[in-house]
């Protein structure tokens, strides 16, 4: 996903308000929109480099949204509104290898009645969902985490997957490692306790998690290369 405008250089200096965030451009402060409900646990560090978009909307609040931060590690994507973006290029282009017999996809699909999935896919054989989770958290090195915060949302996805595999569903997780340093990923059991135990009860009764890492600069965000699951 190749970023619209150039994005600005600038020093991240605090997030406020859950979705504000202030950078220093050029001795400036500029208010960015901060897309991120999760905690963002080991990213907001003062002065640590980061990167904002440019909205052309006039009508937008915010003209700034932050878009990667460095951690001193990796860069990270920060974005995780880019996360489906990512993904449905991925998967035009084929470059997600247990995907690749689904020939057609769609996206934001209503599920139930109060419920959708980022994805739908389909081939002559089968339909699938496809929920994409994105991920920052690496607090031990080569180790990427999910979730950074607790996350009802999330656990709620995991109950909704299991149960599509009773309707004749094949149901996919995929966690997008928005970083290029991690070789491995994990649930972050002492986080989310309760995520742990849905997580697993999940890949019990069928629900196939997938991980794969991104290559991230601040002309684009492409996804790399699969990483292993820690069970």
């Amino acid at each position: 996903m190749k970023f619209k405008n150039k994005l600005i250089s600038s020093k991240f200096q605090k997030r406020y308000k859950r979705f504000f965030a202030n950078v220093k451009s050029k001795g400036e402060i500029l208010i960015s929109h901060c897309a991120n409900s999760g905690s963002m646990l080991g990213l907001l560090d003062k002065n640590n480099i980061s990167w904002i978009s440019t909205s052309d909307n006039p009508n937008r609040k915010l003209k700034y949204t932050l878009e990667i931060i460095n951690d001193g590690k990796s860069n990270v994507g920060v974005n995780t509104h880019v996360a489906n973006k990512i993904i449905a290029e991925a998967l035009l282009n084929k470059k997600i290898k247990e995907l690749k017999t689904y020939t057609d996809f769609i996206s934001e699909v209503k599920y139930g009645k109060n419920s959708r999935f980022d994805f739908q896919l389909t081939n002559k054989k089968n339909k699938a969902f496809l929920e994409v989770k994105s991920v920052t958290l690496s607090r031990n090195k080569n180790i990427a985490e999910f979730p950074d915060a607790v996350t009802s949302r999330g656990l709620k996805h995991l109950k909704e997957l299991k149960n599509a595999i009773k309707y004749g569903f094949n149901s996919y997780l995929i966690y997008l490692v928005q970083r290029e340093d991690c070789k491995v990923f994990q649930i972050a059991k002492d986080i989310d306790p309760n995520y742990y135990k849905s997580f697993i009860d999940a890949k019990e009764n069928g629900v196939k998690f997938l991980c794969y890492s991104c290559k991230i600069s601040p002309k684009e965000i492409s996804i790399n290369k699969s990483i292993k699951i820690l069970y």
